[in-house]
């Protein structure tokens, strides 16, 4: 991975970024820094790496696509809630 000063955000990691803010944020009236927003993100990300694996192994190769991927696994954390 390469480090960068600056990141270019899309008007879809946009929307992504302030829905991410509304679920750090410890109230309506908080606005948290975008880099609290993203270590939170990535945090939860790594937290999840045992369950991406599962969902990884138990796909078939000819399901190793990414929109396959999302969705079994949306599909198997939602049995388990």
């Amino acid at each position: 991975m390469s480090r960068r000063t600056s990141l270019k955000i899309t008007d879809n990691c946009e929307r992504q970024l302030e829905r991410a803010s509304e679920i750090v944020a410890s109230d309506p009236d908080d606005d948290p820094p975008v880099n609290v927003v993203i270590d939170a993100a990535l945090a939860h990300l790594i937290q999840s790496e045992g369950n991406i694996r599962d969902a990884r192994d138990k796909m078939g190769p000819e399901e190793n696509t990414a929109t396959l991927f999302c969705r079994r696994l949306l599909i198997q954390l939602s049995r388990r809630w």
